[in-house]
């Protein structure tokens, strides 16, 4: 479904994605790890096109996306949950999904009712602003915002930072419903023992480049994969992604 093919992008002068190139199959998991840095939330603007390549080439279902403006990418089935969340605070509930549905033609009361089977505590919420949601509610509020837009490719940049264990928990449920729908889903993760347990092949950036790639049952079974994620991040991966 998604290919990228030798990306560059930078912001100003100063180079992030230096040649990136990896793919995701149709209703795939993919995780993108690296450290603080790495690129992985770059990679993610280039792909929504808030932040212009330099080189290279981001296809969906085989056409590039570069010339596309964002609004476009959308409506070609392309949505993004920021890092951060970034819900719009002074509105309800109800408004910040409306606005994930702003381009969506039709079946908006079907949207609201499976964000709220999803998470139900959205609809026991939805009049509620959303300044005031905890940190976790927020954050099924993004995920559900990107879901109005009836996407067919799911980005998540770190939907699990900063939250308390049950929270990731429930949100880790409404995921993995996503990913049993058939969703395709490219998701931005630092910690090893999510990314491995919930998708089914990782890349991991560092320095903006691809420093290894395989499937996570494999790197799973790897009993130094603590030591070589750490090592790569070390700018070592010279040595140890060859082994």
């Amino acid at each position: 479904m998604l290919r990228l093919s030798d990306v560059t992008a930078s912001y100003g002068a100063a180079p992030v994605l230096q040649g990136i190139s990896l793919h995701v199959e149709r209703g795939e998991t993919v995780a993108l790890l690296g450290p603080n840095g790495a690129g992985k939330s770059t990679l993610m603007a280039a792909i929504t096109g808030t932040l212009p390549r330099r080189g290279g080439r981001i296809e969906l279902d085989g056409r590039d996306l570069v010339p596309e403006k964002s609004h476009a990418i959308v409506a070609r089935g392309v949505a993004l949950v920021p890092e951060g969340r970034l819900v719009f605070a002074p509105f309800t509930v109800e408004d910040n999904l409306r606005l994930g549905a702003i381009r969506l033609r039709g079946e908006l009361r079907e949207r609201y009712d499976y964000v709220y089977r999803l998470f139900p505590r959205l609809a026991e919420r939805k009049e509620q602003i959303s300044g005031t949601l905890s940190g976790g509610e927020q954050q099924m509020l993004a995920i559900g915002r990107a879901l109005m837009s009836n996407p067919r490719l799911l980005l998540l940049d770190e939907p699990f930072l900063g939250l308390a264990p049950l929270v990731v928990a429930e949100i880790r449920r409404a995921l993995e419903t996503l990913r049993q729908s058939g969703l395709t889903l490219l998701m931005v993760e630092q910690k090893l023992d999510i990314a491995l347990s919930f998708a089914s092949r990782a890349y991991v950036l560092i320095k903006g480049r691809v420093a290894l790639e395989d499937s996570t049952a494999r790197l799973a079974q790897r009993p130094d994969i603590g030591d070589l994620y750490f090592a790569l991040a070390s700018e070592r991966s010279s040595v140890l992604s060859t082994k």
